[in-house]
């Protein structure tokens, strides 16, 4: 049975934080690891994680940031896949693992995968996707639905998809546990596109979830901090995909939002 860890980390998030357990706590599918990773919250939000038995791991300390909180998640992680949800976002629907579960149930019965993973595979050559991602709904400050999000996932994903933006919402992406590395915590904004990239980089044996698997708060840590975002996520596409491809793909962004 696949086991998903979710991870949801949190500061004073005592306003949005209870959606998002009872989304993880209404689950059909059983075979969860919830572990949240809170910043020594001043608030309501360790009392508030008391109500919910579900969590497997509740760990509340002074860190050094997001990134680095997301790092000890990671460390604590035993799932088959991990994701991060954090306080505010939800997964789409109670059946929502139930129905990524069935996806790769499908797929082992095809046998139509080959790469090697130690977590996942029988003696018939099928393995776990190294990534399965999905679709995303945004909500407002009180879980409202507002729409789908701007940028789609396509049919067919690689590391190079990414030179278009982040074309998966990082709530929506699950990596297979042996292939996550450490986020860079020398990026304030946007660890989690050099994390997704450096995992997809390892792999191409991907599951694209034809629904909607995450809703996703709008007001985020990088939405409040656009240009420094912006900037940082410039310098990781030249790392990652050359400065001259990436100076091109910033000027056929101006070029569309001219033509729109």
């Amino acid at each position: 049975m696949i086991k998903f860890t979710l991870i949801t980390v949190t500061y004073n998030a005592e306003a949005t934080l209870e959606r998002t357990l009872r989304s993880v706590a209404e689950q059909t599918y059983q075979c969860i690891e919830h572990i949240l990773i809170d910043g020594a919250s001043k608030d309501r939000t360790i009392e508030i994680a008391k109500k919910y038995p579900h969590l497997t791991k509740v760990v509340s300390e002074p860190d050094r940031g997001l990134y680095d909180a997301m790092n000890k998640g990671l460390h604590l992680a035993t799932g088959d896949y991990v994701c991060f949800l954090n306080a505010g976002d939800k997964l789409h629907g109670p059946d929502t693992l139930e129905k990524i579960s069935h996806s790769l149930t499908l797929l082992e019965k095809e046998g139509t995968m080959s790469e090697p993973s130690p977590l996942g595979g029988d003696e018939k050559g099928f393995s776990l996707p190294g990534v399965l991602y999905g679709h995303t709904d945004i909500v407002d400050d009180k879980g409202e639905y507002l729409g789908p999000r701007r940028l789609s996932p396509p049919e067919l994903l690689t590391w190079k998809s990414f030179k278009q933006g982040m074309l998966v919402c990082h709530q929506a992406f699950y990596a297979r546990r042996d292939l996550c590395p450490e986020y860079d915590t020398t990026f304030r904004f946007s660890a989690d596109f050099d994390w997704c990239i450096r995992i997809m980089k390892q792999t191409d044996n991907f599951m694209h979830l034809p629904f909607t698997v995450a809703d996703y708060l709008q007001e985020g840590m990088t939405t409040r901090n656009q240009r420094a975002s912006l900037i940082e996520r410039f310098r990781l596409m030249c790392r990652h995909y050359g400065i001259l491809p990436t100076i091109t793909q910033h000027l056929w962004f101006v070029v569309r939002a001219i033509i729109k």
